[in-house]
């Protein structure tokens, strides 16, 4: 007797967490995060009518599969990124059957969402859009403090490399400073530095090069003659900078060695001392 066939387990429903913005301390670098991922939290692929022949999806790359995004979706996909729906991978394929194959549209979705003005937009906005650009589910307080969260993240690592650039810039200004004043044989100073001579002249070539494309400092002005913006000296100070004194006679006259003047007061009571 021929053993009747297991029907197949239904489809799980995928609970809205999935499309939460994978985020952890052992999150990959920020190129490679999925910081909020419809895709994974699609359901599968609408099924085609009874009969009606499916075309297969032709091969697409990430930048064609963005462009078509684009023109057949442009109130969600072009323009600035916006939070897009769940499970909007569904969407998609029932809209526009056959043109896009799984497997390039997670990817492409993946790559989106992990984007740094995605991030940016989910933390902002108060809902999720679908295709034709219309509010639906809102954005959790999970989704948006993961993408808070990931910025941050992204932020601190983009501080802590500028700070490293910018101290070995000014290593190698300071490099190149001590050479020009060294009186050792180049062998000897890249002994004291610790660098081998070819080291040392690409080091020095690109401190020349900063120094060279660097913008130049601008003059500090400190009151003297006219300030910058035309307008002259300030307003109580003389030319040179020192603010001006009112004229005290009282003090004219000390100077001068006279008696000091008292104005009406008089001499104290007493008499002289």
């Amino acid at each position: 007797m021929t053993s009747m066939p297991t029907p197949p387990a239904a489809d799980q429903p995928t609970p809205p967490e999935a499309d939460a913005l994978a985020l952890s301390a052992a999150a990959p670098a920020p190129s490679d995060t999925v910081a909020d991922t419809p895709a994974a939290a699609a359901t599968p692929e609408a099924a085609p009518a009874p009969g009606a022949p499916v075309a297969a999806a032709p091969a697409m790359s990430a930048a064609e599969c963005a462009e078509q995004l684009k023109q057949r979706f442009p109130a969600l996909f072009a323009g600035a990124p916006k939070p897009i729906k769940l499970r909007v991978q569904a969407d998609i394929q029932a809209r526009a059957p056959g043109v896009f194959t799984k497997a390039v549209l997670s990817a492409f979705l993946r790559r989106h969402t992990g984007g740094t003005g995605y991030l940016i937009a989910l933390s902002r906005a108060s809902h999720r859009l679908d295709l034709d650009g219309q509010p639906t589910d809102p954005v959790s307080d999970e989704h948006r403090q993961a993408a808070l969260d990931e910025l941050a993240r992204r932020r601190a690592i983009t501080q802590a490399r500028r700070a490293e650039e910018d101290q070995a810039r000014r290593d190698r200004a300071h490099l190149l400073r001590d050479f020009e004043k060294t009186t050792l044989t180049e062998a000897n100073f890249c002994a004291l530095k610790g660098l081998t001579p070819e080291q040392l002249q690409a080091t020095l070539a690109q401190a020349r090069q900063e120094a060279a494309e660097a913008p130049p400092r601008e003059m500090r002005h400190e009151g003297r003659g006219p300030r910058p913006d035309g307008r002259g000296p300030r307003e109580g100070r003389r030319e040179g900078g020192r603010p001006d004194r009112p004229f005290n006679q009282d003090r004219a006259a000390r100077g001068a060695g006279g008696p000091r003047n008292r104005g009406n007061n008089g001499p104290k009571a007493g008499g002289p001392r």
